[in-house]
């Protein structure tokens, strides 16, 4: 199941947090961030890069301060990384995990 959580934004945006199985890699997660007008929009560009079963239950765990900042600065709003990221893993565009799901 996703763990993952939403905060809203001054403009009234929002930035959605979940915790996902990584596609193509067995027993590994990764976050997602997501940058949109509401809730419901951001799981749907989720949903449209074939991500199906992705659903919002509650909010257990909200995107830090640093995850809001890394998503808003970033040109596409829309950003990944491990989901138990070491001192040498960065933000990366959603691209590069659809691209090539073996890689680390």
């Amino acid at each position: 199941m996703a763990g993952g959580g939403w905060i809203r934004l001054p403009d009234g945006s929002v930035v959605v947090a979940l915790s996902l199985p990584r596609p193509g890699a067995a027993g590994q997660r990764v976050r997602f961030l997501v940058h949109a007008a509401n809730r419901a929009r951001a799981l749907t560009r989720l949903r449209n890069l074939g991500l199906r079963a992705v659903y919002l239950r509650g909010n257990t765990e909200p995107p830090t301060p640093d995850e809001v900042s890394a998503v808003l600065h970033h040109p596409d709003g829309l950003v990944w990384r491990s989901a138990t990221p070491r001192e040498t893993d960065f933000w990366r565009p959603v691209g590069a995990l659809l691209r090539s799901p073996a890689a680390g």
